[in-house]
């Protein structure tokens, strides 16, 4: 279940203004505010199925725009990267294993999409470069 919340609360973070104005509000009293079915029917003056059927076609709704668009993978795959080039400059730091700053940099450069070589690099091993390339 709480899988299920933290990729709703994503979804909507990343589409939420492609909803409606009803489903955001369902949404949010449901999921941020943790408003029942029940309780969200009595505030709006529908029924419980009602409101139940609204939430599962926003849901899908939100489903349907990550499907197409791909925003929030994208936005995990970065963050991983990100940690990864993170934990790299800290091993540089720690055991100065220059090898680990060349592997940062090559992922930063394949964040911010830039063509490989457009950062000098000077004296970067082999075995950098091979990490480079089968680590993405």
């Amino acid at each position: 279940m709480l899988d299920q919340l933290a990729r709703v609360a994503r979804l909507y973070d990343f589409y939420g203004p492609l909803l409606t104005s009803k489903q955001r509000r369902w949404l949010e009293l449901h999921y941020h505010y943790d408003y029942s079915l029940g309780e969200i029917a009595r505030e709006v003056g529908i029924s419980r199925q009602a409101v139940n059927d609204g939430l599962r076609r926003a849901i899908k709704s939100l489903e349907e725009y990550e499907a197409s668009l791909g925003f929030v993978q994208r936005d995990l795959t970065m963050r991983k990267q990100l940690t990864r080039a993170k934990d790299y400059i800290a091993n540089y730091l720690s055991k100065g294993c220059e090898d680990d700053l060349h592997r940062a940099l090559g992922l930063l450069q394949q964040l911010l999409m830039l063509p490989e070589g457009s950062v000098p690099c000077q004296g970067q091993s082999a075995a950098a470069e091979k990490e480079q390339r089968t680590h993405p």
